[in-house]
């Protein structure tokens, strides 16, 4: 079964001269993890985002699509990135997430693709 791991984490701790240094570092873990899942062949994708300043939102209202600069909605914690994984159950993907690393207040949200049928 396919799952989304998206992660949310607060931006702001990756500003600054040592926010330059965590994001450094956060990237490697993230680099060694995505190695190992990729290995095991449990990894389908994933990447990280550029930051939420970069973000064009399209809106629909009634019949119209109405694009916005920058993200819709106004969070502390925006989503930095994403792993797509095909793994046996929601226990093993819970496991892969407990993995993913990332600054204090990062939160991974898992939720399971939708299967089509072809």
């Amino acid at each position: 079964m396919q799952y989304l791991l998206l992660i949310y984490e607060p931006e702001a701790a990756y500003e600054g001269p040592q926010g330059e240094a965590t994001l450094q570092e956060v990237v490697a873990k993230h680099f060694a993890l995505a190695a190992e899942l990729g290995e095991k062949g449990v990894l389908q994708g994933g990447n990280g985002l550029q930051p939420t300043h970069t973000a064009t939102t399209v809106v629909t209202q009634g019949a119209d699509k109405l694009v916005h600069d920058g993200p819709y909605a106004e969070t502390r914690e925006q989503l930095g990135g994403y792993y797509l994984v095909d793994v046996p159950d929601l226990d093993a993907a819970l496991a892969i997430a407990k993995r993913i690393p990332g600054v204090d207040g990062t939160k991974i949200e898992v939720r399971p693709v939708m299967a089509h049928d072809e």
